[in-house]
């Protein structure tokens, strides 16, 4: 069989892992919802600095913009938010087909409020409003400061997608946050049904200890800890409290696997997707990784809901020197530092263009 339809028939929610102005406009995006049975997106500001700063795709909005004397980031919002609302738009009626599981995409606040609990806050509020659409994640990343912010969100009926959790703490913080929030409203005698996910970060795992453990260790951490998150969240859905959520309407959080394209080139690249095939999750593909699962045989196995195998392979990665929970808090760390590098390169590649349109005659190459 098919393994994207293997996967859809489990239950798993494949979800691009990009999007670009050229996707929307050439009618990529279509035939990946069509063709490869495509059902969400994601994005970040990596993802829209490569859009933006390769080919000219957004020359023409930039430069119709460039006038108004916004600033960058303001037109970077502007930008980002038409990309989006037109995707939104292609997965609307999959969105009311699903009664709300799939369909959405996701816009991230800015990584400069990844320490700022009520920046973020008001970002998520501002952007899920300014979006104009109900199948818009907004993303607010899993720290410690953006905990308590997820909860907010959650009661004020913004849908959040937990972003950069690398462990089963961080996802069970993150799944607190969201049960919190929701509590409240049903208190406060509220709509109990927000939808959220929370997106735990795979492939960054291997990249960071390849080099430190022996030869059969490599490229089995990132799915290790994926295996320990999932029964974690299998756990969850089994407490009283949780089934007292749903009994009065509420929704699950996902589990969404990200970054799930492979870093080594030895491997194959569709190697998380298979292992971490599981009902009731959301992979994320970059196309690339996408393309070759198309391509791929069928899926052998299911992600088993212990994680006994996992914890032995975990004391292996112990023995060789990796103490897990401190790489976990470093893997956030410099995700956020990631992301708050490639905010700064998009903000800078706007304002070369509008510098370059405000100059009779110039073009920006």
């Amino acid at each position: 069989m098919n393994p994207i339809r293997q996967l859809q028939n489990l239950g798993q929610s494949l979800w691009l892992d990009n999007i670009t102005r050229a996707l929307l406009d050439n009618g990529t995006l279509r035939r990946y919802i069509e063709d490869y049975s495509i059902t969400g997106l994601t994005s970040n500001p990596s993802i829209f600095d490569a859009a933006i700063g390769s080919g000219d795709a957004y020359d023409a909005g930039i430069r119709e913009k460039a006038q108004s004397g916004r600033s960058a980031e303001a037109l970077f919002y502007e930008l980002a938010l038409e990309d989006l609302r037109r995707a939104a738009d292609l997965f609307r009626p999959l969105f009311d087909a699903s009664d709300h599981v799939d369909g959405w995409v996701s816009m991230e606040v800015s990584p400069l409020l990844a320490r700022d609990t009520e920046g973020s806050i008001k970002a998520a509020r501002w952007i899920y409003q300014q979006a104009e659409r109900p199948n818009l994640f907004v993303k607010i990343p899993g720290t410690p400061e953006g905990i308590p912010a997820i909860e907010e969100s959650i009661f004020a009926g913004v849908p959040i997608n937990v972003t950069l959790l690398f462990s089963r703490a961080q996802y069970l913080a993150a799944a607190e946050a969201y049960l919190r929030g929701i509590e409240r409203r049903i208190k406060a005698g509220l709509d109990p049904r927000v939808d959220s996910v929370a997106s735990l970060f795979v492939s960054r795992w291997d990249k960071a200890v390849n080099d430190k453990v022996p030869a059969q260790l490599r490229n089995r951490l990132g799915i290790a800890i994926g295996r320990r998150a999932y029964q974690a969240y299998r756990e969850l859905l089994a407490t009283p409290r949780w089934r007292q959520l749903a009994a009065a309407g509420t929704r699950p959080q996902r589990l969404l696997w990200a970054s799930t394209g492979t870093k080594d080139t030895n491997v194959s690249e569709t190697l998380y997707v298979e292992a971490l095939a599981a009902p009731d999750t959301i992979d994320t593909l970059p196309e690339k990784t996408l393309h070759a699962l198309a391509e791929d045989g069928p899926i052998t196995g299911i992600l088993p809901v212990s994680s006994a195998e996992a914890e032995a392979m975990l004391a292996l990665f112990a023995q060789a020197g990796i103490d897990v929970g401190a790489l976990a808090l470093q893997l956030q760390r410099e995700g956020v530092l990631s992301f708050i590098e490639s905010w700064h390169s998009l903000l800078r590649r706007i304002s070369d263009k509008v510098s370059a349109f405000a100059q009779p005659g110039k073009e920006f190459a």
